[in-house]
């Protein structure tokens, strides 16, 4: 999309052109929104099945709240794509394709999807498979991408431990099995890491921490910036109060117990976890990608089906109408549609009058019921990507 674009879906009754014909009628809307506040493009819509009027005020509203979820959905897959990608602008637009086209090309040339949306359902059953399907590229896309920040974290969580401090970095590649007291009835020898400023009182109380700590236990094992990592000897019995005072006293009792093979294993499981960790990244990249071009597909879809709708509430049948995509910029939408309404005003009834001078007067009680899609030249929809 380009940056900063602002579209506007506008229908407009074929005669709004003295000839009734459809090309003059959207050179009449070119003209009427005019160069200086955007381009208008064709907007091909179908003609579909229309029910009694009852459905179609129900498929109005169904369809307005659809258009919000499909909204939410582009946004939502986009925020995914830019976290999978660390923000970079470059690579998101390169995965930000609409049938490997851009997402403005797709809208400027944008044509019914007979195949995967036959015209020749019913409007009911076209809402419903677009529901169904909006639905499903948000399960899908979140659902990937949850499996990718699970691993993600795994792999966060290894690579922690392999590289933190002496408080909760891997220990099997630093103690020496030799220094534990292993496989006693009695005995037991807690690895504890004590942050630097508090060497000198952990030296001074160690020993006092719990009834039968083995006097002179304490021996040095390592030191790392922040911590030194000390192994201290207490009877078992007594192996849980020693651990509490020792956390009381914000020193980290470490949780370590040699095993055969330890730092191979180790090594073999950040491996293993890392290819995972780039296999979903990649699926998650992919899906992403697919996902919001097919929601924006979707939404476009949607939207078609909406102008439909109202356009037949609106002005009735026979069903003649030309629907054009305004693309503009939030600045200029405001005056695009303001000259949209100094043209087609009348055609909102009642909503709109002219005072003496011929400016535009609205009756506000009218206005919420005969503009609720907000087009101001007829039907008309806001597309903000």
């Amino acid at each position: 999309m380009s940056k900063g674009a602002r579209y506007i879906l506008v229908s407009l009754p074929t005669s709004i052109a003295p000839s009734n014909n459809h090309d003059e009628a959207l050179t009449a809307l070119r003209s009427a929104v005019t160069t200086d506040y955007g381009t208008v493009f064709p907007f091909s819509i179908p003609e579909f099945k229309i029910g009694t009027l009852d459905a179609l005020v129900q498929q109005a509203d169904e369809l307005a709240k659809l258009d919000t979820a499909c909204e939410s959905v582009v946004g939502k897959v986009g925020d995914t794509l830019q976290t999978i990608l660390a923000g970079d602008a470059e690579k998101i637009a390169q995965q930000k394709k609409v049938n490997d086209r851009p997402a403005e090309q797709y809208l400027k040339t944008f044509s019914w999807n007979k195949v995967k949306y036959r015209a020749d359902r019913s409007l009911a059953e076209l809402i419903d498979m677009l529901q169904k399907e909006v639905s499903s590229i948000d399960n899908d896309v979140r659902s990937k991408y949850n499996q990718y920040n699970q691993v993600k974290t795994t792999l966060n969580t290894l690579q922690r431990k392999q590289d933190g401090n002496l408080s909760n970095k891997s220990l099997t590649s630093i103690v020496d099995p030799s220094l534990l007291i292993r496989d006693s009835e009695y005995l037991e020898t807690h690895l504890i890491a004590i942050p630097r400023p508090l060497e000198k009182d952990f030296l001074k109380t160690y020993e006092t921490l719990s009834p039968m700590t083995v006097p002179r236990s304490a021996q040095l094992i390592t030191t790392d910036d922040d911590f030194l990592l000390y192994a201290v000897t207490t009877f078992q019995k007594h192996s849980g109060e020693f651990i509490h005072n020792c956390r009381e006293k914000k020193w980290t009792p470490r949780d370590y117990k040699y095993k055969e093979g330890g730092q191979e294993e180790e090594r073999k499981e950040v491996e293993r976890v890392g290819r995972e960790e780039k296999k979903f990244w990649f699926e998650a990249l992919r899906l992403g990608s697919t996902g919001w071009g097919d929601a924006v597909m979707a939404r476009a879809h949607v939207l078609a089906l909406r102008v439909f709708v109202e356009t037949v509430l609106r002005y009735g049948l026979p069903l003649n109408f030309v629907c054009g995509l305004v693309k503009t910029t939030p600045k200029l939408a405001k005056k695009a549609r303001f000259s949209l309404d100094a043209s087609y005003s009348y055609l909102g009834g009642n909503a709109f009058g002219r005072d003496k001078k011929g400016r535009v007067t609205k009756d506000d009680s009218a206005m919420s019921a005969d503009m609720q899609a907000a087009g101001h030249g007829g039907e008309g929809n806001d597309y903000a990507p």
